[in-house]
C-alpha cells in the first residue's frame, strides 16, 4: 500500500479504529526506518458537545506518539458547521450522515493536499464495508458501489492515494487491541448517528455474526467481487470540472458543492 518517500496522511477521528491504525503505522514505520512521512489529519466537523472530547484526545495521542496533527473544520472549509447544517436542511430531503459523509470526504481531500499528502489513509474496518455496501444497495445508490473497493488507487487533480489497512480486520477485534494496548479513544457516539440505517445494519449483523460465526466475512467477500466488476465502469466514466470549486468530479456540479447549495437554499 505503501511506497519509499510516501507521505501519508492517516485520518484520525478520535475513535478507536482510527488511533488504532495511527498506532500501527507508526510502529511499523519506526521499526523498519522506513523514509516515510506520517501526519495525522483530522477534521472538526463542529458538534457542540460531541467533537470537542475527541479533538482533545487526538491532539494529547498525537503529542505522545511524536506524530504532528492537523486540524480542519467544516466552518472554515464550507461556511457552516454540522449543528448549523441540520438547522439549514430539509429533514426529509438529506439526513445528517449524508450531508457529513460529503462534507468529510472533501475535508480529508483539503486537509490532505494542505499537509503535503500523497497517501490518505483511513480506518474503515470490514463491518464499515459490509454496511455501506448494504447502504448504497437500499438506498439505490448502485453507482456508488464501485467507490467502495478498497482496491488502493489514485484521483483527483493531485493524484492522491487512498489506502484502507483495517478493511479486513472486524471492528471489535479493533476494540479488543486499543484495549490492549492502552489506546484511549472516544466512547461517546454522535448525537445525528440514529438518522442513519447504519446503526440498524450494525445490530442486525452483529446478530447474524453471533448466530452464524463467519458470515460477516463471507458478506464481505461477496461485497468485494461485485464492488470490483462496479469500479472497472468507473474508470471508464468521463471526469469533469465542478462548475463552483472547479475540483474534479463525474457531474456539473460536485457532491459537495452540491450539498452547500441545497441546505443554503433550503434555508432562504
Amino acid at each position: 500500500m505503501l511506497n519509499y518517500n510516501d507521505n501519508v496522511a492517516v485520518a484520525v477521528s478520535g475513535g478507536k479504529d482510527s488511533l488504532s491504525l495511527l498506532y500501527i503505522m507508526k510502529k511499523i514505520l519506526d521499526s523498519r526506518h522506513r523514509a516515510t512521512n506520517l501526519i495525522a489529519i483530522t477534521i472538526d466537523e463542529g458538534i457542540k458537545g460531541y467533537r470537542d472530547e475527541s479533538l482533545k484526545i487526538v491532539q494529547e495521542f498525537c503529542s505522545n506518539i511524536h506524530v504532528p496533527n492537523k486540524v480542519l473544520s467544516y466552518k472554515e472549509i464550507f461556511g457552516m458547521d454540522m449543528d448549523e447544517a441540520i438547522k439549514l436542511r430539509s429533514a426529509e430531503k438529506m439526513t445528517s450522515c449524508s450531508i457529513c459523509g460529503t462534507f468529510r470526504r472533501r475535508a480529508m481531500d483539503l486537509a490532505a493536499e494542505a499537509v503535503g499528502a500523497n497517501v490518505v489513509a483511513t480506518a474503515h474496518n470490514l463491518d464499515d464495508q459490509v454496511q455501506s455496501f448494504m447502504i448504497n444497495i437500499l438506498a439505490g445508490d448502485v453507482e456508488r458501489i464501485g467507490w467502495t473497493y478498497p482496491e488502493p488507487v489514485s484521483y483527483g487533480t493531485n493524484k492522491l492515494k487512498k489506502i484502507k489497512p483495517f478493511v479486513e480486520l472486524y471492528e471489535q477485534e479493533i476494540v479488543f487491541y486499543a484495549l490492549q494496548r492502552g489506546i484511549p479513544f472516544q466512547t461517546e457516539e454522535c448525537p445525528y448517528m440514529h438518522e442513519s440505517i447504519r446503526t440498524d445494519l450494525r445490530q442486525f449483523l452483529n446478530k447474524f455474526e453471533t448466530d452464524h460465526p463467519g458470515i460477516k466475512y463471507n458478506i464481505y467477500n461477496s461485497t468485494m467481487k461485485i464492488s470490483k466488476t462496479m469500479r472497472s465502469s468507473l474508470r471508464t466514466a468521463s471526469v469533469q470540472t465542478c462548475s463552483i470549486c472547479r475540483r474534479e468530479c463525474t457531474s456539473e456540479i460536485c457532491a459537495a458543492c452540491n450539498t452547500i447549495k441545497s441546505l443554503t437554499t433550503e434555508g432562504l
